[in-house]
C-alpha cells in the first residue's frame, strides 16, 4: 500500500466515525420538519391521501405527524445517548412507517419523467419527504457498524446470486413479456382489448401527456414498455457479477466497482413500490374476476377489456416486484463489506 493510499484511507476512515453523529443528527432535522410539514397539511385541511379528487381527510396528515414525532424522539436519543439496542428497534420501526407512507413513489416518478403531473403535489411531496427519511432512519440504525469492527470488511468479488433467486429474476422478466407486446400494439397502431392505438393516443394527450411522450407514440415506441426493459436491465444486473464492476464501455470507470447504491437506490424504490402495488392490485382483480367486486371500464368499451389489461398489468408488477424484492436482497448480502465471509445470501 503505497503512502497516498494509506493517507486516503486514514482520511476515509476518520471520516467514517463522525458518520453516526452526522447522520442522526440529520434524521433528527428530517423528522422535525416532516412533523411539521403534517401539521400544517392538517391545519390547512390540505389531504395527502389522493382518491379521484375528494377532499381526503386529515387521517393521514396526524400518522405523518406522528411519524415524525417518534423520529424526532428516537433519534434525539440517539444523538444525546448513542445508539443503544431499544433504539434501534425503534429507529427500523420508524423506518419502516416511512417507508410505508412513501407508497407508490415510483408512480409519481414515472408520471413525471413522461411529462404528465401528478394527481397531487401535496401527496407526491409526502412520499418523497417520507422516501428520504426512511434512508436516514436506516442509516442511522446501521450507524453502530463501523469499518474495521469484524474481518469481514474486505472488498468482495463480483459474485452471482444464489440460483433460486435467478428463477426469480427469470419469472420477473417473462412476468414483462404481455405488458410491453400490449403496450407496443398500441404504440404500433394495432388493437388490443376492443382499443385501438389511436383511442389509446387520444386518452395520453387527454391526460396531459408530454409531447415526447406522444412523439414516442406515434414512432410506435411506447415509453413505458422502454421503461420495462431497463427495470429488466437493473434486475439482471442485481444478480449477475456484471452489476458489481463498470463495463468497458464505461471509459475512466472501466474495472472500478460500483457503488452499492447505484443500483439498490432505485432497486429498493422499485421494490417497496410495485410488490406491494401488484399483489394488491391482483387481489382486487381476482375478486373482480370473482363477481365480490365490480371494476370500472374507465377508458375501455367494457368491463371485461379492462379486467384484461389489469390482469396484465398488475401480474407483472407483482411478479417483477417480488423478484426485483428477492434480488435486491441479495445484492445487499453479497456487496455488504460488514458480511463475514462464507455466510449464506440466499
Amino acid at each position: 500500500m503505497t503512502s497516498v493510499q494509506r493517507t486516503m484511507k486514514a482520511l476515509w476512515s476518520a471520516q467514517w466515525k463522525r458518520w453516526p453523529r452526522w447522520v442522526a443528527r440529520a434524521t433528527m432535522l428530517w423528522a422535525v420538519l416532516y412533523a411539521g410539514f403534517g401539521l400544517a397539511c392538517v391545519l390547512s385541511g390540505t389531504p395527502l391521501l389522493y382518491h379521484g379528487g375528494g377532499s381526503g381527510s386529515s387521517g393521514l396528515g396526524w400518522a405523518v405527524v406522528a411519524v415524525g414525532a417518534v423520529a424526532t424522539l428516537v433519534s434525539g436519543a440517539v444523538v444525546l445517548y448513542g445508539l443503544r439496542p431499544a433504539l434501534r428497534v425503534l429507529l427500523w420501526v420508524a423506518c419502516g412507517l416511512a417507508a410505508i407512507t412513501a407508497f407508490s413513489l415510483l408512480m409519481d416518478v414515472i408520471t413525471l419523467m413522461l411529462g404528465q403531473g401528478v394527481d397531487s403535489r401535496a401527496s407526491a411531496a409526502n412520499k418523497a419527504l417520507a422516501a428520504f427519511g426512511a434512508v436516514l432512519l436506516a442509516a442511522t440504525a446501521r450507524s453502530g457498524r463501523l469499518p474495521g469492527s469484524t474481518a469481514g470488511t474486505a472488498v468482495r468479488a463480483p459474485s452471482t446470486a444464489p440460483r433460486p433467486v435467478q428463477v426469480a429474476v427469470c419469472a420477473g422478466t417473462l412476468a414483462f413479456v404481455p405488458y410491453a407486446v400490449m403496450k407496443l400494439v398500441w404504440a404500433s397502431g394495432g388493437v388490443f382489448a376492443g382499443i385501438s392505438g389511436e383511442e389509446m393516443l387520444a386518452v395520453s394527450e387527454k391526460n396531459g401527456a408530454s409531447g415526447l411522450f406522444l412523439t414516442l407514440e406515434s414512432w410506435g415506441l411506447d415509453p413505458t414498455a422502454l421503461l420495462a426493459v431497463l427495470g429488466v436491465f437493473l434486475l439482471w444486473g442485481l444478480v449477475r457479477p456484471w452489476g458489481q464492476v463498470f463495463p468497458r464501455w464505461t471509459l475512466f470507470l472501466r474495472g472500478r466497482r460500483v457503488p452499492r447504491w447505484l443500483p439498490l437506490a432505485p432497486a429498493l424504490l422499485g421494490a417497496a413500490t410495485l410488490a406491494p402495488y401488484g399483489v394488491v392490485g391482483v387481489g382486487y382483480l381476482a375478486l373482480a374476476t370473482a363477481d365480490v367486486v365490480t371494476i370500472r371500464r374507465g377508458d375501455f368499451h367494457s368491463s371485461g377489456d379492462a379486467l384484461l389489461v389489469g390482469w396484465i398489468g398488475m401480474a407483472a408488477f407483482a411478479v417483477y416486484g417480488i423478484a426485483l424484492t428477492l434480488a435486491a436482497r441479495s445484492y445487499w448480502l453479497r456487496t455488504d463489506p460488514a458480511r463475514p465471509t462464507g455466510a449464506r445470501t440466499d
